[in-house]
């Protein structure tokens, strides 16, 4: 079975199927869309003969390849999510295919390059084929490598009678970049006692810890009158909504931190003199530090409240996902397995804490292990997303290694 191929053609399938989320929808899933690629899903996973397979009212999709040997292993799960992110269109037809690439900047459109010297992991793709948009959209690599990176692992199973493993099984989830994926999860369903996501980047990289995380919804409340009449007053909801912003400290904003700085991220500010909202979301590997960071931004609206008159400014949090570094307790040998399969692999592998979420911290904390593994695919959420194809085949080949490892009981 030629592997490259067909992650490849799997890759090339999904990107064409809109499947972004929305954060303001009520409905499970959050748009009907996703089930598009559900439904393609569940198409493939039939014709390879797996018949244990489930897309249930949700979105989600729950199957299991049954094992091929006697001896009792674990039954390890692998785990991608079908949404793609809302900052730009999906690619639709409009990817492009690079054979042999020659290390050079890729023009994607005009005015938009994509340049190694801005990215180092391309110098790795050299002579290798990569996938690009045409610098309008999304690629969808997020997490659609994932996706297509796990049909593959499950094709070559089905194909190569003579590669033994346990059960396996596997899940595709909705809503995973509007933090609700897990929210409907059913790990009963899973019925896995391990797992893996495949939501990274590079295939060297293997995260067992993750950002806690909450958002903060503000809503200003100014007051109007006529600007020349305005003295002792007006309040100008937009200028309290500017002053808000500024009094968090400018240093931990996103783009000035990494490795486990937390940070304020504002995510949108609108309104006018009489009303103006601001959305954040707020990101620590600690969780103590991002209850600080919570109670700095209700110190702030206090502040600002007894400034501008009381109830200017409302604010309220939800949290979304926890740090599943404490779930790893105890299941050293799961990280172990991935580690010397990338090794295998030609790679250092390089625990790293994510800077974000995946599946896997809700579904750790139910009790199943779930770290993070990379895809092949790079600068998501943006215009010059990529992939490069012979490192998806890697973390086919990664997924492989560990169901072998534990088929043969090295635990």
């Amino acid at each position: 079975m030629d592997k490259k191929q067909s992650v490849l053609k799997n890759f090339l399938t999904y990107i064409k199927i809109d499947t972004q989320s929305d954060k303001t929808s009520e409905t499970v899933p959050s748009t009907a869309k996703q089930l598009n690629l559900a439904k393609v899903l569940m198409e493939e996973i039939k014709a390879l003969g797996i018949t244990d397979v489930e897309l249930d009212d949700k979105g989600y999709i729950y199957g299991k390849l049954k094992g091929n040997i006697d001896a009792k292993v674990p039954t390890i799960a692998f785990i991608a999510h079908m949404d793609t992110a809302l900052e730009f269109p999906y690619p639709g037809d409009e990817a492009r295919v690079i054979e042999n690439y020659d290390g050079e900047p890729i023009v994607l459109c005009k005015d938009v390059i994509l340049d190694p010297a801005n990215n180092p992991p391309l110098l790795n793709a050299k002579g290798k084929t990569v996938v690009v948009t045409n610098g309008k959209t999304l690629l969808g690599g997020d997490d659609k490598a994932g996706v297509a990176e796990i049909m593959t692992a499950l094709e070559y199973m089905v194909k190569t009678p003579e590669f033994k493993h346990g059960d396996i099984a596997f899940s595709f989830t909705p809503d995973e970049e509007i933090g609700t994926s897990v929210d409907h999860f059913d790990v009963k369903k899973l019925a896995a006692d391990r797992a893996y996501t495949l939501d990274g980047a590079s295939p060297d990289e293997i995260s067992y810890e993750n950002f806690n995380a909450a958002s903060a919804s503000l809503i200003i409340h100014g007051i109007v009158t006529h600007p020349g009449e305005a003295k002792n007053k007006m309040k100008n909801a937009l200028h309290v909504a500017c002053e808000f912003a500024e009094a968090l400290p400018a240093s931990e904003r996103p783009e000035h931190t990494e490795a486990y700085e937390g940070f304020y991220h504002l995510m949108d500010m609108k309104g006018n003199c009489e009303e103006a909202s601001l959305e954040y979301i707020i990101r620590d590997h600690d969780i103590d530090k991002l209850e600080q960071r919570k109670a700095l931004m209700s110190k702030c609206a206090e502040f600002l409240n007894e400034k501008y008159g009381a109830e200017t400014v409302e604010i309220c949090f939800k949290d979304s996902y926890r740090n599943m570094a404490e779930c790893m307790k105890g299941h050293e040998e799961h990280i172990e397995y991935a580690m010397e399969a990338i090794r295998e692999q030609g790679f250092e592998a390089k625990p790293a804490p994510m800077r974000g979420g995946t599946d896997g911290a809700g579904i750790s904390r139910m009790g199943v292990p779930c770290p993070n593994l990379g895809t092949g695919s790079y600068n998501h959420h943006g215009n010059r997303e990529y992939a490069v194809v012979e490192e998806m085949v890697v973390l086919v080949d990664i997924m492989l290694s560990i169901i072998s490892k534990y088929a043969k009981g090295e635990e």
